[in-house]
């Protein structure tokens, strides 16, 4: 299939397609070329972008993506070594979202503090105290 219709299955652009070619993530060889220079892709070049896909949703980069996609290639993706992958972008999630808390919490305090008791804005055309404090902390 050529770059358009591996775009519209894969559901990814031409652009992204090119990036992940030029690094690395996908290969085409020279026997995978037309006589016109143009790329002939395969299915499992198809299949390949759908688990870059897959696991991009799973909060993985592009560098733990090719490191994943290299032991599999090379038979060493097993239960251990992957499960030891997953345990540490778990452990990043977590830290992620306890600083996603933590900023929900600054966000929320900021609001109240530009309401009263009834939940109605205190001073409507005032400076927010929500920008005055954070600008005094800088």
């Amino acid at each position: 299939m050529l770059i358009g219709e591996l775009s519209k299955a894969s559901e990814m652009s031409r652009d992204t397609i090119r990036f992940y070619e030029k690094n690395g993530l996908i290969a085409i060889g020279r026997k995978e070329r037309r006589f016109n220079n143009y790329k002939e892709y395969s299915h499992e070049t198809l299949q390949r972008l759908l688990s870059i896909k897959q696991l991009k949703s799973f909060g993985f980069t592009l560098n733990e993506i090719a490191d994943l996609l290299d032991m599999l290639e090379v038979n060493e993706a097993t239960c251990k070594n992957v499960t030891h992958k997953i345990d540490e972008k778990v452990l990043l999630i977590n830290k992620k979202i306890k600083e996603l808390k933590t900023v929900r919490k600054q966000l929320l305090d900021g609001k109240k503090n530009c309401q009263n008791e009834a939940g109605t804005l205190k001073s409507p055309d005032e400076i927010c105290p929500f920008f005055a404090e954070t600008m005094s902390n800088h």
